[in-house]
């Protein structure tokens, strides 16, 4: 059959119109949205920047909505968020500065205060209570500072403590350690509750960085501290038999974080390549699960763990994946979970460095691609933790250099969580 050319127009016009009905009945539901931080983009200067991503419900994809923000500083380097979702902060390292922006209904931020530090921050995170700040900092000692706040405002300084490998030997006391991450504990209320911990490595001890003979530590590399946090705030230090404990943590711990369950904490290993385990204890001592570590991809540099407490996963620097494992609940083993190529191994776009995962419906994994200048996503199988990619991932990025983002909820419905 031949059709004239009026009939050809006719019939463009008629699909055209029918392909739009079919898209806009298929309307998009935002579940979350996701907030990136990056340097600024290639060519300017001055502060970073966090650009707005709003997540399909249906697909988990990725759309850009709202204008980008400040950071308020150079260098955004860590975020994290109230428990409320209310409040975000962002760590800026090129600054040396907190700033806190509150988070609309509709994923709006606004930027609220800033608290200027004295050294270069590196990780940060919020109390489930919301009522303090934990940021641990500097370039040549290690630095955990607790701050108040109220209704999001971040107050004055509640308590600080020096890192040192002293309670070790005397003669470790002056080893230079540099604070990788800090995790609270979900619960601020059972005996596991009300913790922070913090992971640290001895530059002293490990540098390949460094010319020869100037690493001159004999101490083993990576450590983690533990502390109590008091009614007041008041940091203690975990202790056992009245002496003050810390643990090693590999060679070049990178990242850490706690179940939700507060029973289980996690560690990566940067220069190891594995994945650490350790049981919390009472007074927030920590015991290594007895078959770790485990093996994750080449120079693992952060980790999530669902909001449901089954699995963890581990992005892969080096490698541009991420690692998926199941969580054995009864002793908090990680186990290999294969994806859907039949590999653990789960490719993002390059140098994955930062992961979340959305508290919505606790299905939908992203990373922060350093050099990528992207984000990756993935859907999470609720039954087996396998992983497959979003639609049209990666999504890029504005800005330079990504290297932080967390995922805030968005309506009025229930978020994924365990109690404790």
């Amino acid at each position: 059959m031949k059709f004239s050319k009026s009939s050809q127009l006719f019939l463009v016009s008629s699909i055209g119109l029918l392909v739009a009905t079919v898209l806009t009945a298929c309307s998009i539901t935002t579940i979350d949205y996701v907030y990136v931080a990056s340097a600024a983009a290639s060519g300017s200067s001055g502060d970073g920047q966090i650009e707005t991503y709003a997540v399909d419900s249906q697909s988990g994809a990725l759309r850009t909505v709202a204008a980008v923000v400040s950071s308020g500083g150079a260098n955004p380097v860590a975020m994290a968020v109230t428990s409320d979702y209310a409040n975000l902060y962002v760590a800026n390292a090129g600054s040396s500065s907190i700033v806190h922006l509150s988070v609309g209904l509709d994923g709006t931020l606004t930027s609220k205060d800033t608290l200027p530090l004295g050294s270069r921050p590196t990780a940060l995170a919020v109390n489930t209570a919301g009522t303090y700040l934990y940021v641990v900092s500097g370039t040549d000692s290690a630095t955990l500072t607790e701050y108040a706040l109220s209704s999001g405002t971040i107050g004055s300084q509640t308590a600080q403590e020096k890192l040192s490998l002293s309670p070790i030997s005397a003669g470790y006391g002056g080893d230079t350690l540099i604070a990788t991450g800090v995790a609270v504990l979900a619960d601020n209320t059972t005996i596991h509750g009300n913790g922070v911990f913090v992971s640290v490595y001895d530059q002293s001890a490990y540098n390949p960085a460094a010319p020869a003979g100037t690493v001159f530590s004999t101490a083993n590399p990576g450590w983690v501290f533990g502390f109590t946090i008091g009614s007041d705030g008041a940091l203690t230090a975990a202790t056992a038999s009245g002496l003050p404990m810390i643990w090693q943590a590999g060679v070049k711990p990178s990242a850490l974080a706690a179940d939700p369950t507060d029973r289980f904490l996690y560690v990566t290993d940067y220069a190891s390549n594995e994945l650490i385990g350790y049981t919390i204890l009472g007074g927030n001592n920590l015991s290594f699960l007895t078959n770790g570590p485990f093996k994750t991809g080449n120079e693992p540099a952060a980790l999530a763990i669902d909001p449901t407490g089954k699995f963890i996963y581990v992005t892969n620097a080096l490698d541009s994946t991420i690692s998926a494992f199941a969580i054995t609940l009864a002793n908090g083993t990680p186990t290999v979970v294969l994806g859907t190529a039949g590999t653990q191994l789960n490719a993002t776009d390059t140098e994955p460095v930062a992961i979340a995962i959305d508290p919505a419906l606790g299905r939908y994994v992203y990373s922060a691609n350093y050099l990528g200048n992207s984000v990756s996503g993935f859907r999470l199988d609720p039954t087996s933790g396998a992983l497959t990619g979003t639609q049209a991932a990666p999504y890029p990025s504005t800005g330079s250099e990504p290297a932080a983002l967390v995922v805030v909820p968005h309506g009025n419905h229930a978020t994924q969580t365990v109690v404790p």
